[in-house]
């Protein structure tokens, strides 16, 4: 019983500072099976906030909705489009680990039955330095294909420079 209620405490600590409540005991049968994705998107946000700082980011977007009311994938890339950051949550929708994917253009998604025409739209976008929003014909690790819902746009810094790109992502039918 002492294991339990260590665990509580030291749950509970760790989810005051993530700004969340610690559940009852009693509801740990719901919470469970949550709580590693809690837990990972808390980790992706963390990341994230680091990285707009490190660059400098003249954004101010709530990464906590995006990740827990719209369960969006976030995808970061550098200025010259390789991938520098994925939320964890990406593997669920292409099958694809994080750190299989860093340092890899978002290319990697597309394959031969990917709409030219919405690629380069995205494409013009990207070199104008312009937000888009479009639905692209994905593949997963696997081979097979997904419709993916991607709004992105370029990130400033402090001096007007874009140094990332960001994407939210989420599968559509």
């Amino acid at each position: 019983m002492s294991e339990i209620k260590s665990y509580d405490i030291a749950a509970n600590r760790f989810n005051t500072n993530l700004k969340i409540n610690s559940l009852p005991i009693n509801s740990w049968d719901l919470f469970a099976p949550f709580f590693d994705k809690i837990c990972m998107a808390y980790r992706d946000i963390t990341i994230l906030s680091a990285i707009s700082k490190k660059q400098q980011w003249e954004y101010n977007k709530e990464f906590n909705q995006a990740l827990f009311e719209k369960e969006h994938v976030i995808v970061v890339t550098d200025a010259h489009l390789n991938i520098v950051h994925a939320t964890r949550n990406i593997t669920d929708m292409n099958g694809y680990k994080p750190e299989e994917i860093v340092g890899k253009k978002p290319k990697i998604f597309q394959g031969a039955e990917t709409c030219e025409k919405t690629t380069k739209q995205i494409g013009a976008a990207v070199k104008n330095k312009k937000p888009f929003e479009a639905i692209v014909l994905n593949y997963r690790k696997d081979g097979s294909t997904y419709n993916c819902w991607i709004k992105g746009e370029p990130i400033f810094n402090a001096s007007g420079k874009v140094v990332n790109f960001i994407a939210y992502e989420k599968e559509v039918a």
